[in-house]
């Protein structure tokens, strides 16, 4: 697999964008960078970004629309600002050309609601369409993939489950429009991971993950695998069923642990989790899955406590 970690790890340590750089470019298996954009592209040159980098490449851009977007991105009331967003992941586009990046990821934080009556629900869909169909189509050779969440920041999101997020790539009608699947996210609505894998990949959507744990109540963060870990490793074997080869960024938030062991100790926990579906075989585990019974599928599980 190819591995990417989280720059606001170090960055909310105090370091800066090339010191964050500098440390990824030590650490073991990691082969991505992914940048949030514009915050971490913004006062930088990208020759000097592509030169820190080394034998490290760049995914992707995360569009970051922040504060000023408060009432919307796509769906802002203010025309100059809903212009403005949709503007904001053409620029991030551009650079991302630069950087040799592949995907752009769109986590709609501000489109959505709060009250009753405060929005005209089929006006806003139709906004986010129109809106991701314009970026899709100034790109077609960058993948734009759409990542939702439940809630934060708003008390609803627009886009708020895997269905909703199927639901809307099937209207948009783009074929570089897919989803990238947050783990907290899919645990945050009660959705099932692998399920959203199983959905997303079997119509070839799945452009993107972004892997953690957490107990489903609020994005955690938490190391990958250090909660749930049999869901875990059902959704690293539906990652190799459906051959899976893009990036696996871990999107976890070391807030008291230091930011370069805890990557990397997301790493050590996926690939074990990979030896451990290799070990028992793709065949194997698709037989215990056909037979449709919890037993034999709590015996899988324990079988892999070794």
């Amino acid at each position: 697999m190819n591995y990417a970690g989280r720059v606001n790890s170090f960055i909310f340590k105090g370091a800066t964008v090339l010191e964050a750089i500098k440390e990824y470019r030590k650490m073991n298996g990691l082969t991505h960078l992914e940048f949030n954009y514009p915050e971490h592209i913004a006062g930088y040159d990208l020759e000097e970004l592509k030169e820190a980098m080394g034998d490290l490449k760049v995914n992707g851009f995360a569009i970051r629309w922040r504060s000023r977007f408060i009432n919307g991105n796509f769906t802002n009331p203010d025309p100059v600002l809903q212009r403005e967003a949709i503007q904001m992941c053409k620029d991030g586009i551009d650079a991302l050309r630069v950087l040799g990046g592949s995907v752009i990821t769109l986590w709609f934080e501000n489109d959505g609601f709060d009250y009753p009556f405060q929005m005209d629900y089929e006006k806003a869909w139709n906004m986010m369409v129109e809106g991701i169909r314009e970026v899709a189509d100034y790109a077609p050779d960058i993948k734009i993939s759409i990542e939702y969440k439940p809630f934060e920041e708003r008390s609803f999101a627009m886009i708020d489950s895997t269905g909703m997020t199927m639901l809307m790539i099937e209207e948009v009608n783009r074929p570089n429009v897919g989803c990238t699947l947050d783990f907290c996210h899919m645990l945050m609505k009660n959705d099932c991971p692998s399920y959203g894998i199983a959905l997303a990949a079997r119509k070839g959507k799945l452009f993107g993950l972004h892997m953690n744990d957490g107990y489903g109540k609020q994005d955690n963060g938490l190391i990958f695998s250090s909660v749930n870990i049999s869901l875990c490793t059902e959704f690293v074997y539906y990652l190799k069923k459906y051959n899976y080869t893009g990036v696996v960024f871990f999107d976890t938030f070391p807030r008291r642990e230091a930011a370069a062991p805890e990557t990397q100790a997301n790493i050590d926990a996926f690939e074990k989790l990979e030896h451990l579906v290799d070990e028992i075989g793709l065949d194997k585990i698709g037989e215990v899955i056909s037979k449709c019974d919890g037993v034999s599928a709590s015996k899988l599980i324990l079988s892999m406590l070794r």
